[in-house]
């Protein structure tokens, strides 16, 4: 640090104290010995953070606030923690060939050149609060250490054919602690799935946030057998089976709250991927206008599901929410008086009041066979996870023309193009036109996050790239940021993009003669439906959402 008179004039210079609170600092540090900086703080004179940031403008280092910042655990793990304290350093992250460090000292080049050697890379220092550093350096300790504790325990290599071994190394409190540090840890910061992933020299460990995969930690090779051996004792599967892909299930409480993990393996030539996906039940069940509906699209949907009988398509790519969306309709229409019943591959939430029927392929119980059985079980509301195939989707839309409200999902690029994709599955064109009543086109953006996000003043080009006249709209949109709350990404949450295309009688007639999907789809705009693409611009003009995340999603 600098020199203690150097401190004192730097600080009185910046206007952060007073000569005279100069001079009793230094005369409490005559009685204490301690350093003036830790002086100053302790009495109060100034703020630990204003005075870092004073001293970082003065030596020309710029200064990382840490509870602002995601440190990369790849990167804290290059310097051992108890070197970490003594020299008050931690890695935060790469960037290019280089590596950012936080340091009490950066003006220490002692440290400087002893973490160069240590990490093996060029070293980009940033000045730091202590305080921050121990932090977060305490905060990294807890999976390191769970992390050498289980190599030690483990040790030798990945390929290793004895169970016994990895069975002993399972049930021993290290990787039990590792694997739950995990998981809560993925619940915590809103992770839809987590992905451990062995390679060839190391364990990867990846969480998908708001859609999008962030490389969380990477661990020795040799911890790989243990940790997934545990993930599939607590799903219920065989550990001595390595060749053939696994799903199971895992009910758990993390702080309090009721998860379900799903789990599913898959064999690579490095050994077993597995994948969690985290089913938070406090989610599964949101207000439709919370999930992104504009009022316009909400109200269009509104008049499908509170019909009796019609079928309703809810369409879009994995993982594009339609499973969401048909729960939180579901919810609405649960009530004493109405018979629901779903058929899902698999049952990803368990709904109160709503009897769930699980597809079972080795039993020969498909969602054709599962629906027939339905329709003699006197249902008012059907939900079909997902027509597969010609069957199912003929058993379903007849269920539709029989008096019951049918909810079920199709993979199609947009709402229009699903008419034409039931008729080429082999549904008659005209069964088509008479039991469809809606279909939802839906796709997930990330959500803009409403600490950090800043207005701009749209330019002309961009004005026009979202429809509008630049010569008579100036539009204000809100820039991605980044800060703690959102994990310094921008973005916190997600929300859907929709278009909602009701079967109007013009619509019923260009279904029975054929007519091609963009046909429709021009017929259905001039009708007041808004497109996937109106919709996402409509959002980021509300300042829900960016333009790149629009386009990133959306044609």
């Amino acid at each position: 640090m600098l020199e203690r008179e150097h401190i004192g004039s730097v600080l009185v210079e910046s206007g952060l104290v007073t000569s005279n609170d100069l001079q009793r600092a230094r005369e409490r540090q005559a009685e204490t010995g301690e350093p003036l900086a830790r002086v100053l703080v302790a009495e109060g004179m100034v703020d630990e953070t204003a005075l870092v940031k004073a001293l970082g403008r003065h030596i020309g280092v710029d200064f990382i606030s840490l509870a602002d910042t995601t440190i990369d655990p790849a990167a804290a793990a290059l310097i051992p923690e108890s070197l970490a304290r003594r020299y008050g350093v931690i890695p935060v992250r790469f960037e290019d060939e280089s590596l950012i460090v936080a340091m009490v000292d950066p003006g220490n080049v002692l440290v400087v050149d002893d973490v160069r050697a240590i990490t093996g890379r060029r070293v980009v220092a940033r000045i730091a609060t202590r305080a921050d550093i121990e932090d977060a350096i305490r905060r990294q300790g807890r999976y390191d250490d769970s992390v050498s504790h289980l190599a030690d325990m483990v040790g030798g290599d990945v390929q290793d054919e004895d169970l016994s071994r990895v069975q002993a190394a399972v049930e021993e409190a290290p990787i039990v602690k590792l694997v739950n540090t995990l998981i809560s840890r993925a619940v915590n910061e809103r992770a839809s799935d987590i992905h451990v992933e062995p390679g060839e020299r190391d364990l990867r460990i990846r969480f998908r946030i708001d859609g999008v995969l962030h490389e969380i930690m990477t661990t020795p090779r040799s911890v790989s057998g243990a940790v997934v051996s545990r993930l599939k004792i607590m799903a219920d599967l065989d550990i001595a089976e390595r060749r053939i892909p696994q799903d199971g299930r895992v009910s758990i409480r993390v702080s309090g709250r009721p998860i379900d993990l799903r789990v599913a393996t898959l064999p690579s030539i490095y050994g077993e991927k597995v994948v969690l996906r985290i089913l938070d039940k406090d989610d599964a069940i949101l207000d439709l206008a919370d999930l992104g509906f504009l009022p316009h699209s909400l109200a269009r949907f509104q008049t499908s599901y509170s019909k009796p009988y019609g079928a309703i398509l809810v369409t879009g790519p994995t993982g594009s929410g339609k499973t969401t969306t048909l729960y939180s309709t579901l919810h609405l229409l649960n009530r004493p008086q109405v018979n629901i019943i779903t058929v899902e591959d698999p049952v990803e939430y368990r709904l109160p009041g709503i009897t769930q029927v699980q597809v079972n392929r080795k039993a020969g119980l498909q969602f054709a066979t599962v629906l027939k059985a339905i329709l003699r079980s006197d249902p008012d509301v059907v939900l079909v996870g997902e027509v597969r195939d010609p069957e199912t989707a003929k058993t379903a839309i007849e269920a539709a023309l029989t008096g019951h409200l049918v909810l079920t999902t199709l993979h199609t690029n947009d709402a229009a193009s699903s008419v034409g994709r039931l008729i080429d599955m082999g549904v008659e064109p005209y069964l088509v036109s008479s039991a469809l009543d809606s279909v939802l086109a839906q796709r997930l953006a990330r959500k803009l996050c409403d600490r950090c996000k800043e207005p701009r003043t749209a330019a002309h080009e961009v004005v026009r790239q979202m429809g509008y006249d630049p010569d008579e709209t100036q539009v204000t949109l809100y820039m991605a940021v980044g800060c703690k709350m959102c994990s310094d990404t921008g973005y916190r949450g997600r929300l859907a993009i929709n278009e909602v295309l009701l079967m109007s009688e013009e619509v019923q007639r260009m279904a029975v003669e054929r007519r091609p999907s963009d046909e429709i789809k021009r017929l259905s705009v001039e009708q007041g439906m808004k497109t996937l693409r109106q919709d996402g611009m409509e959002k980021v003009k509300l300042g829900m959402t960016t333009l790149e995340e629009v386009l990133r999603v959306v044609v």
